[in-house]
């Protein structure tokens, strides 16, 4: 099916970020659902002088093990404590001009 309006392309591209949520663990951020979410809030617009054609199906993705979950974290910094605070300041903006 040919598209005539851009609402029509946003809600059929949730396809391709929908194949690699489906892969995705638990928590992951959801594109798909804020293109589809996008589309629903654009205003009523013409439609395209052309049809455009149809996108191409997704890609199929290979199975890869994933965890038991997102995890985050740095590898290789250490991380160590500032021995003393820096003094704060006090004086209002321009005071030390004047002064």
């Amino acid at each position: 099916m040919p598209y005539k309006n851009i609402k029509e392309v946003l809600v059929d591209a949730t396809k391709f970020p929908a194949a690699i949520e489906a892969r995705l663990p638990e928590g992951a951020p959801k594109v798909s659902t804020m293109l589809a979410d996008a589309a629903g809030k654009i205003p009523a617009v013409p439609d395209f002088p052309i049809e455009i054609p149809d996108l191409p199906a997704p890609p199929t993705l290979p199975e890869v093990p994933i965890g038991a979950g997102l995890r985050r974290y740095v590898a290789g910094v250490e991380v160590t404590p500032v021995p003393t605070p820096l003094p704060i300041v006090t004086k209002a903006l321009g005071e030390e001009i004047l002064s």
